[in-house]
């Protein structure tokens, strides 16, 4: 990462005022953020988990489930850059009251639908019903996630460039919690409820931060900063901002690997834990497996992330890889949820090495773009692999491992059990992951990164380039 010039001439320092107030209080208001965004996350995920749960419970078809996980990221990846480009034009909280009114809108218009519509046409992947249904969820849920750039930006904002790996860690915390409570909830809510109350509950707390949402207030920023940014995609605008920073491009590729294998999980995870459980313990149990989300965000919030984060987040790589190729050798339940467990140890380390790098080098008007190319680039990942590997798993792999001869041929490898078709999409998974890391150690970009990353932080405690 190279130095920035010291005064860019888009850059706008006024639109920022850090003295304001303290720095505790300047934390005290991130927190406030931190936990409506926590809240809007939970109610997002707790529904777009409830609607996967349903789809495969009454269809017992993985590809609907691919479907399902694989267009939520697909959305995700398309939008990204607007989403971005918006954080860089608009003030931080408009952007996330204009989502969190958005997302409710959408709920709002999904549970109309559910109310005039037969279920069964809902649930035929070759009517329109399905898709309408489906997407009017996930466009729900994808928009609050404009809501987590601009989370990004407000920790530069408001939050000391030494503290800013710790307040990452707890933003991976507040991740971790909203998929132990979405995976409990979900479970529940579609086992003892139903979808239609799924949903209303869905409506009520979407409401609640919304409401939240309107009391917060952020003085420091005093208006929107000055950017180069221009309409509502900034694809130019956004590759300028990543290629200006040497080896930023790269980084955003290594954080990409974690997507590939997450694209499988996204697939085949579910469909794995629902055949071992009932759909109520599969979301309880799943639940203590995200609480491994917790544990690597304490990590970090004590810790940090060392001193060279492209190092941590390829280490991490690499042991999330093994932990997806072995934890599911055998079908047995505590294996498989000791191996989410771990797994998720390990994903804020990823995520909080990419940002910490990003909030440090990047200038603060070009932050968004940047943060929403990376969220593009890094999404794009899984639904290739989700839509490219649920049919191929309903198709030919499940099937085959089902049969008396691939059974006996998986055997000695993956045990015996009704999943090793899915295991073994796993194995091979874990085992392309490792390997991919492994080569990203070995190039000279590795190693340019890592020399320039430590410059940066070398300087750091000399000037804030973020700002």
């Amino acid at each position: 990462m190279t130095e920035q010039e010291p005064a860019p001439v888009w850059a706008d320092p006024d639109a920022v005022d850090t003295s304001v107030r303290s720095p505790a209080q300047r934390s005290r208001t991130f927190a406030g953020i931190l936990v409506n965004t926590a809240l809007a996350n939970v109610t997002t995920s707790y529904l777009w988990f409830a609607l996967t749960f349903w789809v495969y419970l009454e269809t017992r078809n993985v590809i609907a489930t691919g479907v399902v996980g694989g267009a939520y990221m697909l959305l995700i990846a398309l939008s990204s850059i607007s989403f971005g480009t918006f954080v860089d034009r608009y003030r931080k909280l408009a952007v996330m009251r204009f989502a969190a009114a958005f997302t409710l809108v959408m709920f709002v218009l999904s549970g109309v639908m559910f109310l005039l519509a037969p279920t069964a046409w809902l649930l035929d992947l070759t009517q329109p019903g399905f898709w309408v249904f489906t997407l009017v969820i996930l466009i729900g849920a994808v928009v609050e996630n404009m809501r987590n750039i601009a989370l990004s930006t407000t920790v530069t904002i408001l939050i000391e460039p030494d503290r800013r790996a710790n307040a990452n860690g707890l933003v991976g915390m507040v991740q971790g919690l909203m998929f132990i409570v979405t995976s409990v909830l979900s479970g529940l809510s579609v086992g003892l409820l139903g979808m239609g109350w799924t949903i209303a509950v869905a409506l009520a707390l979407t409401a609640l931060a919304f409401a939240h949402l309107l009391t917060l207030r952020m003085p420091e920023e005093v208006r929107a900063a000055a950017t180069d940014a221009h309409g509502g995609f900034d694809l130019r605008g956004s590759l300028a901002a990543v290629l200006a920073v040497a080896g930023l491009f790269a980084l955003i590729l290594f954080s990409t690997f974690n997507n590939f294998i997450g694209g499988v999980y996204m697939a085949l995870m579910d469909p794995y834990g629902l055949e071992m459980f009932p759909v109520e313990l599969w979301g309880v149990f799943s639940a203590v497996g995200f609480t491994g989300i917790l544990v690597g965000g304490a990590l970090i919030g004590k810790f940090g992330l060392g001193s060279n984060p492209l190092r941590t987040l390829l280490i991490a790589v690499v042991l999330m890889g093994a932990l997806g190729a072995v934890f599911t050798v055998r079908e047995w339940a505590w294996l498989y949820i000791a191996g989410i467990w771990l797994y998720l140890v390990l994903v804020p380390f990823v995520e909080a090495a990419e940002q910490t790098v990003i909030q440090q080098v990047v200038p603060l008007p070009r932050q968004g773009r940047v943060f929403g190319f990376a969220m593009a680039f890094e999404s794009a990942a899984a639904p290739v692999t989700a839509f490219l590997i649920a049919p191929i798993a309903q198709v030919w792999i499940i099937p085959y491992a089902r049969s008396a001869e691939g059974a006996a041929q998986l055997a000695p490898l993956l045990g015996e059990g009704t999943s090793r078709g899915i295991a073994l999409v796993f194995l091979v998974a874990g085992v392309i992951m490792i390997a991919a890391a492994l080569l990203a150690f070995l190039t000279p970009v590795y190693r340019r990164v890592s020399a320039s990353y430590a410059q940066a932080a070398a300087e750091a405690p000399l000037r804030d380039p973020a700002l």
